[in-house]
């Protein structure tokens, strides 16, 4: 069976399970402040949809889309589970939420993720994506730690 993308409960277990295993690793790479993974409360706020991908329906990989204004969206707390890296999750979830923003109207898809080695395949997937480097938004800083991301659609 194929790898299916859906919207998602974040208060199930296996969600829960994953956006820990998610701030776990943020947590491990960069310093408290500079970790802006969404934990379960923000992930609930009604600006923010939460989508999971599965396979075989063992959820494999979340990826998140927040509003910001009109014509621009965020990519937030994108994972995907250890056992299933490198088998197209992280591409399949990224086309996904691209193409739900376009048929939101979005115009400006951006993200933040971190400047560390750990995140060196999270940056070469977004670029390959077409993502390219801009200045920090939202909430954003310049920092070490911090590396913004934008594409238009």
């Amino acid at each position: 069976m194929g790898l299916s993308i859906d919207t998602v409960d974040p208060t199930s277990d296996d969600v829960r399970a994953i956006i820990a295993q998610h701030l776990a690793f943020c947590r491990s790479m960069s310093p408290e402040e500079h970790v802006h993974a969404l934990g379960e409360s923000a992930i609930a706020d009604p600006e923010v949809v939460l989508y999971g991908a599965r396979r075989d329906g063992v959820l494999v990989g979340i990826g998140a889309l927040k509003r910001l204004d009109q014509h621009h969206a965020e990519i937030k707390s994108m994972h995907t589970s250890r056992g299933a890296r490198g088998s197209g999750v992280g591409r399949a979830m990224v086309d996904h939420l691209l193409e739900v923003a376009a048929a939101s109207g979005y115009r400006r898809v951006s993200l933040e993720t971190g400047t560390m080695d750990g995140f060196v395949a999270a940056r070469a997937l977004y670029a390959g994506v077409g993502f390219i480097w801009c200045d920090p938004f939202a909430q954003y800083t310049d920092n070490p730690y911090s590396v913004c991301m934008s594409i238009e659609i």
